[in-house]
Order: C-alpha cells, then structure tokens, then sequence
C-alpha cells in the first residue's frame, strides 16, 4: 500500500509529539541538575551538581554494591531463561504445560506479597545483610520474565532445525548453543537489558533484605540522599542522573540489539 507524502508527514508529526512528550520528563531533571544550587545565584549550567552530589552521598559503593548484584542476577536469570525456554519451546513432555503455567505465575505473584515470609526464610539460613538474599528473588523473578520471552522465541523458528540437528546426532546442548542462540541474540539482549534494568532499579527487595544495610544499593542511596537533601532540587536530580547513568549505558550499548528483538518479539505476538 502506498503512503501519501500528507499520511508521512502526519506519522512524523505524531511521532515527534509522542517524542517530546517522553523526553520532556528526561530533560526537565538535566536541566536541575545543572541549575544553581541554593543559595547560588551564578547563572550557566553547573556541572559542580554532580561532583557534589556524589561525594556528599557517597554513591561509590552503593553503585559497586549494585553492579555485583546485576552481575549475579543477569547472567544466572539469562542462561536459565534460554535453557528453560528451549525447553518449553521445542520440547514435549508429560507435565510441561503446568510447569510453564508454574513459570507465569511468578510473573503474576507481586515482590510486596511474599516479601515478609522470604525474608523470614532468609534469616532462618542466615543469608540476611548478604548479597545471596538480594540476589536469589531477583534471578526468581527474572526467570519467569526470561523463560516465557525466550520460549516465544525458541517456538517461532522453524521446528526443522531441530530435527536437523537431531538426525545428524547433535546434542540437546550444542543444538541450543550453535544453533538456536545465534539467531536469538536481539531477543536475548532485549531481556538481559530488561532484567539489568529491573536489577539495577530493585529497592525493595535490598531494603527488607538488608536490614543492617550492608548491601544498600543505588536506589536505596538515592533516597537516603533525598531525605537529606529534598530542599535542594538541583542536588536529587544530579544524584538521579548519576543512579540513572548505568541503564543509560547499558541501554545505549545495546539498542541495535534491543530495538530489534522488541520488534521481532512484537511481530511473534
């Protein structure tokens, strides 16, 4: 079907609103972290903001704390989600159903009911103020997100490949790993993006979890340093963008990958 130059001018119109609309919240907390400060009357953008809101919170290590979690969540919740939705998406064996069923209902059960008896489980094998107690919920969760994203895409290729690899006496494993991962790789990084993000913006979860706070994460830092700075809009945004920074990163490294597996996975649906 052709599209007139009005219908292309139009989508491009709509698209810039709907642009702009998404920026302007991204934008407006830019610009007050690069405003004065209280009591600073010196025009022109302050770039002192972020120095000052990284040394006076020390976020240092609440961002170290966080990257270790997300290097322990991401990868262990990833090459489970490909390997259980390999099986659930090329496999047929008695039970599968349910347990896919068992799957979507960790997507469906929310963090704030459960978090008070886990937390109890935690302390009973002493896992509390330790890594393994943020980390263990976070892979649950990821998990049940990864298994059902990669099970769609693992069923959306063509089931020959497969049997290929079967005939020719190919392992379960290697059929996975040379075959069905390499043209998987937007769909994978679209969810290791999400699941980093998900990681990286948690604060329940190490709120209750580390009661000490010995493994207070960024999220957590940002609103300690709210709470002692909530006059001073300039210091929370600039403290913001420096809790923000990472998934900025991640997200930017990754787009190709990203846009292209939501596109495809839009596509499947």
């Amino acid at each position: 079907m052709r599209v007139s130059a009005g219908e292309k001018a139009l989508n491009y119109v709509v698209l810039t609103l709907f642009s702009l609309f998404a920026l302007f919240p991204v934008i407006t907390i830019v610009v007050t972290a690069l405003g004065p400060q209280l009591g600073v009357a010196e025009s022109g953008p302050h770039w002192g903001n972020i120095v000052d809101a990284w040394n006076q919170g020390s976020f240092g290590p609440a961002l170290l704390r966080s990257l270790l979690v997300a290097l322990l969540v991401v990868p262990v919740a990833l090459v489970l989600s490909i390997l259980a939705g390999y099986a659930f998406g090329t496999m047929r064996f008695r039970g599968s159903t349910f347990l896919f069923y068992v799957f979507l209902f960790g997507m469906m059960v929310p963090a704030e009911a459960i978090i008070i008896p886990l937390f109890y489980d935690m302390r009973a094998l002493g896992l509390t103020d330790t890594i393994w107690a943020i980390a263990l919920p976070q892979i649950a969760q990821s998990i049940a997100f990864g298994t059902f994203w990669m099970r769609a895409q693992f069923r959306a290729m063509p089931p020959n490949l497969v049997e290929a690899a079967a005939i020719d006496g190919t392992s379960g494993l290697t059929t996975l790993w040379r075959i069905m991962v390499p043209p998987a790789i937007p769909s994978i990084a679209t969810v290791t993006v999400l699941m980093f993000m998900w990681t990286w913006n948690e604060f329940l979860i190490p709120l209750v979890m580390s009661p000490g706070a010995t493994w207070r994460t960024a999220p957590l830092g940002l609103s300690v340093f709210k709470g002692q700075y909530t006059a001073d809009g300039a210091l929370i945004a600039a403290a913001g963008l420096i809790v923000a920074a990472p998934i900025v990163a991640v997200f930017l490294l990754m787009q190709r990958y990203f846009i292209s597996g939501m596109l495809e996975g839009a596509a499947k649906e």
